[in-house]
């Protein structure tokens, strides 16, 4: 038989902690702050610590010194209190500081701590995992910890992997994130779509490479071929179509192992011949679930004219794509004359949708109104949450007796998207700063006037409309922004 007094004994090391009598050890943290901790109980609690301390010469009163000036106070305080007493107190704080305390565990080799806080992100806090994508992504293949994590990210982007690819920082991108998504069959783009990327990610990380293609000689295809050993092996060259292999593959045949060309080129000839080369299989293509496809226009609302000219306001162009080459689809998710005017079927229907664009129809004039978000939209808030982007706008489209289409682009990133609490989903719909909002307290958005564009707000580069009375709607629907793949 055997007694155990845990909570007296981490009571007991708690007070060690605070007993500033017998320590031998300073912590310098973020903006100078100072914490006192004793060697015997950091060495015995943090892989890290046993390693760093041994490391560092004490001063003349036999203390050593350690500097982390990039961990703030309050995370390394409750990092201590977990090392001395076991205890981590997560009552009243925001999802960040989990975040962050996970990985400043991971930082100092404390692995029950951030296998326990990144099981609490997964299980508790998906919806800001996914609101705020690309910090996790990046912060979790900086290390190679976060394994369940790595699953939940990489089971996101394989679904949709505009989310990575199609980001301004894609080539930014860690080799070991962009290698497990490589390895995954699962994801959605065309074996000769991700062959592309794959050459622009390994050219940015040589930027001496020559722009020409055909200014490149043997050591510069050799740089590629170094830089891209990882990823080589894990496309299916096998399953790409061979009039993309002559125009996308060939140019760049140094890259590849001789055998593997010598291969692939008969593959195309007689798939029946063996080859020497390992062939992968081919990626798995989802069922998606879309609506069935009828006659009837993408919108009540606008045309293709204007899907074409938003989309151009989404890549940045100074001229408007046209017809035949705009490059988004526009999916309806949400149309009000269908699906009820009520702010809160906003958040339930939209809520973890990225790349939406929202299209207002005002009531009692020809004005069409909207505005784009590139981030995704949480309805999952106790509190009203700012949420920040340099890529979203607001715009009013050429109709009536507007001749041209005004587009104003966000002023305040930090204040580009508020998320609405879910206490006042109920009046409160889509936020674009205050330059554009949807807003009813009697919960529909046609029956009164509190919808509003403030010319003042500042928020957004200039007015979309030349008055700033609030407004009811005739109709409004929100499309998701889907990158075309071919």
């Amino acid at each position: 038989m055997s007694f155990k007094f845990f909570d007296k004994l981490s009571r007991n090391f708690i007070e060690l902690l605070n007993d500033k009598d017998d320590y031998n050890i300073i912590i310098m943290v973020k903006n100078e702050k100072s914490f006192t901790a004793h060697s015997n109980v950091l060495k015995c609690r943090s892989p890290y610590f046993c390693k760093e301390l041994k490391n560092i010469i004490p001063n003349e009163n036999s203390i050593k010194t350690i500097t982390k000036p990039n961990i703030s106070d309050k995370i390394f305080d409750s990092i201590l209190k977990y090392i001395y007493g076991g205890i981590v107190d997560l009552e009243n704080v925001e999802t960040k500081f989990i975040f962050d305390l996970m990985v400043t565990a991971d930082e100092f080799e404390i692995e029950e701590l951030t296998q326990k806080l990144e099981n609490l992100l997964i299980e508790t806090q998906s919806s800001w995992l996914k609101s705020h994508f690309s910090l996790v992504y990046r912060s979790i293949f900086s290390r190679n910890s976060f394994k369940d994590l790595e699953k939940f990210c990489n089971d996101i982007v394989a679904k949709y992997p505009n989310l990575i690819f199609d980001a301004e920082d894609f080539t930014s991108l860690q080799e070991s994130a962009l290698v497990s998504l490589l390895k995954r069959d699962d994801l959605q783009l065309e074996e000769v779509i991700i062959w592309e990327y794959i050459i622009k990610w390994g050219i940015a990380q040589n930027p001496t490479l020559p722009v020409d293609l055909k200014e490149w000689n043997k050591g510069n295809f050799t740089t590629l071929k170094t830089t891209l050993q990882q990823c080589l092996p894990l496309i299916r060259y096998f399953h790409i179509p061979g009039t993309d292999v002559l125009k996308k593959i060939k140019p760049y045949k140094k890259i590849l192992d001789k055998q593997l060309w010598e291969d692939l080129n008969q593959y195309l000839i007689d798939p029946d011949l063996p080859v020497k080369s390992i062939i992968l299989p081919p990626r798995t293509i989802l069922v998606q679930e879309l609506p069935t496809r009828t006659t009837e226009p993408i919108s009540t609302i606008i045309t293709y004219e204007h899907v074409a000219e938003i989309s151009s306001w989404i890549d940045r162009k100074s001229s408007t794509y046209s017809l035949t080459n705009t490059p988004y689809e526009f999916q309806l998710i949400l149309r009000g004359s269908v699906n009820g005017f009520a702010p809160q079927t906003f958040w339930d229907t939209c809520h973890g949708h990225a790349s939406t664009v929202v299209i207002i129809k005002v009531k009692g004039t020809e004005e069409i109104l909207g505005g784009y978000n590139p981030l995704i939209w949480n309805g999952d808030v106790n509190n009203n949450k700012w949420e920040n982007t340099n890529d979203s706008f607001i715009f009013s489209l050429k109709n009536g007796n507007l001749q041209n289409s005004i587009l104003s682009r966000v002023k305040i990133p930090t204040n580009a998207i508020l998320n609405i609490c879910k206490s006042s989903q109920y009046m409160g719909g889509p936020y674009f700063g205050y330059g554009l909002y949807m807003c009813s307290p009697s919960s529909n958005f046609t029956l009164d006037n509190n919808c509003l564009c403030n010319n003042n707000s500042g928020h957004y580069e200039k007015p979309i409309r030349t008055t700033t009375d609030g407004f009811s709607i005739v109709d409004y629907e929100v499309f998701k922004v889907i990158k075309k793949t071919n």
